[in-house]
């Protein structure tokens, strides 16, 4: 099985690199799944109902989110009634929607989604290691899962990288995203995980971790608020993660960096 996850979408930029490339990868890379985390997507802030059916329409299965997913308040009474767009699976009881879907692949394989958000310099949710466990007791992989993809949204390295030990060989592939730049540890892990600490983002670089570049500036050189943030307008680049998976195990053989577009070195699997 291939899949690709698409790190935050931020802004008009980042949408454009996205719904314009992910038909062409999807038949160059012969893509059975495809997710991404959509929650930078609504001009920086939350994703909305139109533009989560924009991804839908152009081949995206299913979309992750994290701390701004309720940015956007039509998105409240929408998220519970759409299966294919998960929060967190740590926010409390009680949150609307949820934070792990069952999917089907074109080929009839199914894929389980989780998303997860991290504690260090993030939200105080519920602990992400128990969610994963109890998302992990809940789906194994084998004839009811032929893959486990988990989005682990948050700041520290060090909890990601935890995340990911900790179900290494139960997973397929574990990627993070929110720091909004690509990080160079694209591997295998010892048991069979694909992983990278996190995807980078799909956005314009000249930007602040996609925002424009002179407000948020300002915001640390005058300790001051000022100007809101808006994403930057240049040409956005895709940043995600290929990996290819064993049929028999679901685990990875194989993981990838995807970069195309923008002001980042381009890459692609060869």
């Amino acid at each position: 099985m291939k899949v690709l996850f698409c790190g935050d979408i931020v802004g008009r930029s980042g949408r454009d690199a996205v719904l314009q490339r992910i038909p062409m990868l999807r038949q160059k890379l012969d893509l059975d799944f495809v997710f991404a985390n959509a929650e930078n997507a609504a001009g920086g802030f939350g994703i909305t109902p139109a533009i989560a059916r924009e991804f839908y329409e152009v081949g995206i299965d299913c979309l992750t989110t994290g701390n701004h997913v309720w940015d956007q308040r039509e998105i409240i009474g929408h998220i519970g009634g759409d299966p294919r767009l998960l929060r967190p699976a740590n926010y409390p009881k009680g949150t609307p929607g949820k934070g792990i879907g069952t999917y089907t692949t074109r080929k009839g394989k199914p894929v389980v989604v989780v998303n997860v958000m991290t504690r260090l310099f993030m939200d105080p949710l519920d602990d992400p290691f128990q969610a994963l466990e109890a998302a992990m007791a809940q789906h194994r992989l084998g004839p009811s899962a032929a893959a486990i993809l988990i989005d682990v949204h948050g700041e520290a390295t060090s909890e990601k990288q935890a995340l990911g030990h900790l179900v290494d060989g139960r997973a397929s592939l574990v990627v993070g995203s929110h720091s909004h730049v690509p990080t160079a540890d694209a591997r295998v892990m010892a048991g069979g995980t694909g992983y990278q600490t996190d995807a980078g983002m799909c956005g314009d670089y000249d930007s602040i971790i996609g925002m424009k570049k002179d407000v948020a500036t300002q915001r640390f050189v005058r300790k001051m608020p000022g100007e809101r943030l808006t994403p930057a307008e240049g040409e956005g680049t895709l940043c995600a993660i290929y990996a290819e998976l064993d049929d028999a195990t679901g685990l990875a053989t194989r993981v990838a960096p995807v970069r195309l577009g923008g002001k980042l070195a381009e890459t692609m699997p060869a």
